[in-house]
């Protein structure tokens, strides 16, 4: 298979993966933080971890990120000997992955940890302090899909322009 023919089913493989991922963040954002973030603390019957709650969300969104690193990794490694500019749209849909994957451990776990331990009884805050960290999930969790959706389009914007390998030395 020819590394064209490679880059552009990686990249295929890439813009579904990450639009897959977009449009589940936005849903989950809206939908399931929109009923559990509504009426805080009252509403944190709805947060969806543990026992009233029959799906992890972290059951989907692991497995795919999965599927997107591996998308674009492979179109960053099949596309390696591509223009700069090409490159460019490569490396920019794998920071921002790696941006994700660096803020999950690090801001979201906390988040969702104390989220639970709040919706469980388990830790006791005010009112306030309920709502400040609920509005502070809903803050990152906004930035994180706008972190995904630049990763979409770099993914799309790479896909759309033409693949033209690197001129090397001693071609004419």
């Amino acid at each position: 298979m020819s590394r064209l023919k490679l880059t552009r089913m990686f990249l295929w493989f890439s813009v579904i993966s990450w639009g897959i991922g977009l449009g589940a963040k936005i849903f989950d954002l809206v939908v399931l933080a929109g009923a559990w973030g509504l009426e805080v603390p009252s509403s944190l019957v709805y947060y969806p971890y543990g026992r009233h709650w029959p799906v992890n969300p972290g059951g989907f969104f692991q497995p795919l990120s999965a599927l997107i690193l591996s998308a674009i990794l492979g179109a960053l490694i099949s596309g390696w000997m591509t223009e700069p500019v090409y490159r460019f749209w490569l490396w920019l849909s794998v920071a921002a992955f790696v941006a994700i994957w660096i803020a999950t451990p690090t801001l979201f776990c906390p988040l969702i940890t104390e989220l639970y331990r709040v919706a469980n009884g388990r830790v006791t805050m005010s009112d306030a302090e309920v709502a400040t960290l609920v509005r502070h999930w809903f803050i990152y969790d906004w930035i994180r899909v706008v972190v995904i959706a630049v990763g979409f389009l770099a993914s799309i914007r790479a896909i759309s322009i033409p693949y033209r390998a690197r001129a090397t030395s001693g071609s004419t």
